[in-house]
C-alpha cells in the first residue's frame, strides 16, 4: 500500500521529523485560501501515486494566492500517467541551499533493512544508482540493535554534508528508521531532504510504501489508502480477502496458497504459456469466495484458459466446485477450464464438475499442459494470437 506524499510526511512529522507546514486543497478556492493563510510564496503539488509529477507540469510555484488559484485549477483534473489529480498539496516554498536523498528499504539479499543517501537528492534515485552509483551511501541495520549514531555519522560523512548538520541529520536518519519500522513500511523516503537557506534540515517530499500484511496492526494507516487509485480488480479482490495481482499473460490462475500459486505460474511458463495473474484464495475458501476469485479472472479480456490447481487442505475441493459452478451461472463464458483437485473431498468435487464441460487434470504438470494447450486453441479458433 502506497501512502500520498502528505500522508507520508504527516506520519513522518509524528516522529519529530521536520516538514513544512502545508494543508491539502481539493479545489482551486481552497488552495487560493490557503495560500492566504500561509502567506508567502507556495508550492502546489499534485498529489498522485506515480512518480514524475514535476515533468508532467504537476508541480508549480505561485508566488500568491491568485497564482495558486490559477495553477490548483490546472492540476486538478490533471491526467499523470493514467491516474487523476483530485488534490493538490499547498506547502510554503522553501530557500533551499543544498538537496539530498535519505530513504530505507529492505534488502533481501542481505536479510536486513538498509538506509541508503546521497548527496544527489532531489532526483530519482534509481537513475543514481544507475548511472552514478558511487554517489550513494549504504548502510545496513541489525534488527536488535536498529539505527546506531555511528552509522548515521558514516552516512552523513559519506555523502560530504558539513559536520555542523550531522546532529540535525542523525536525528532525522533515527527517526525516519523507527517511522520505517514501527509501521511495517517496505520503503520509507525523503527526497529532497534539503537544507535551507537558514541552516535547518527541512523533508519537501516524502514517499511511504507499508506492507499490506501487516496493515492489522495499523488501522490508522488502512484508512489511508486511496481506492480510487487502485485497479477495480485488486480493489474487489482486496475486499474479498484474495491475494491478486494481474500479469499479462493469458493462463488464469486460481490457487490456494502462494507458495503452489508461484509454482502454478512457473509451470504454465514451462509449457510454453504465460500466467494471466497471481491470485491465491487462501485456505478454507468457501463457495463465495471462489466465485468473486473466478469473476475477477473472467472480467481479464486476455485470459483465454483458466487453471484450477486446488490441494485440499483447509480448503475443501467440494467448495470450490460449489464456487466453479455459482460463478460460471453469474458470468457464462466459452473460455475452457481446466480443473486440478487434489485432498479433501476431491471425489464430491469432480463429480460436481463432472458435467460442468471441465477438463480434468491428475497432476499440476498435465494442467498447465492443457490449460497451455486449450489457450492457444481458444485462440486460434476466434483468430486471435496466443
Amino acid at each position: 500500500m502506497k501512502l500520498h506524499e502528505y500522508q507520508s510526511k504527516f506520519v513522518f512529522a509524528g516522529y519529530g521529523i521536520p516538514i513544512p507546514h502545508g494543508k491539502i486543497a481539493t479545489t482551486p478556492q481552497e488552495a487560493f485560501e490557503i495560500a492566504r493563510e500561509i502567506g508567502q510564496p507556495v508550492v502546489i503539488k499534485a498529489q498522485v501515486l506515480v512518480g514524475g509529477r514535476g515533468k508532467a507540469g504537476g508541480v508549480k510555484l505561485a508566488r500568491n494566492p491568485d497564482e495558486a488559484e490559477m495553477y490548483a485549477s490546472a492540476i486538478l483534473g490533471m491526467n499523470i500517467k493514467g491516474l487523476t489529480v483530485k488534490k493538490v498539496l499547498v506547502d510554503p516554498a522553501a530557500d533551499i541551499k543544498t538537496e539530498i536523498y535519505l530513504g530505507v528499504t529492505t534488502d533481501r539479499a542481505a536479510r536486513r533493512s538498509v538506509m541508503m543517501a546521497s548527496a544527489a537528492g532531489g532526483v530519482d534515485i534509481e537513475e543514481v544508482a544507475r548511472s552514478t552509483p558511487e554517489k550513494i551511501v549504504r548502510i545496513h541495520i541489525d534488527p536488535f540493535l536498529g539505527l546506531r549514531d555511528y552509522q548515521a555519522r558514516d552516512i552523513a560523512c559519506g555523502i560530504g554534508l558539513a559536520r555542523q548538520y550531522w546532529k540535525e541529520f542523525i536525528q532525522i536518519a533515527r527517526a525516519l528508521y523507527r517511522c520505517y519500522e514501527e509501521n511495517d513500511a517496505s520503503l520509507a523516503e525523503i527526497n529532497p531532504l534539503v537544507i535551507t537557506a537558514d541552516d535547518h534540515l527541512l523533508a519537501l517530499d516524502g514517499k511511504m510504501v507499508l506492507d499490506d500484511n501487516g496493515l492489522f496492526r495499523h488501522p490508522q494507516l488502512a484508512e489511508m489508502r486511496d481506492t480510487d487509485e487502485e485497479a477495480p480488480a485488486e480493489a474487489q479482490a482486496r475486499q474479498a480477502g484474495l491475494s491478486y495481482v494481474k500479469l499479462d499473460g493469458e493462463i488464469g490462475c486460481m490457487v490456494n496458497g502462494a507458495g503452489l500459486a508461484m509454482t502454478t505460474m512457473d509451470m504454465t511458463k514451462l509449457f510454453g504459456g504465460s500466467p494471466a495473474n497471481f491470485l491465491d484464495i487462501g485456505g478454507g475458501a468457501k463457495a463465495d469466495k471462489v466465485a468473486t476469485a473466478l469473476r475477477i479472472i473472467l472480467a481479464d479480456p486476455n485470459v483465454k484458459s483458466v487453471l484450477f490447481n486446488i490441494f485440499g487442505g483447509i480448503t475443501r475441493c467440494d467448495e470450490v466446485a460449489r464456487g466453479i459452478l455459482e460463478a460460471l451461472q453469474e458470468v457464462p463464458t466459452q473460455v475452457p477450464m481446466v480443473v486440478r483437485l487434489i485432498g479433501t473431498n476431491e471425489e464430491e468435487g469432480r463429480a460436481i464438475l463432472a458435467d460442468a464441460n471441465m477438463i480434468t487434470a491428475a497432476t499440476l504438470a498435465e494442467a498447465a499442459q492443457k490449460a497451455v494447450e486449450a489457450a492457444k486453441q481458444y485462440a486460434t479458433e476466434r483468430g486471435e494470437q496466443s
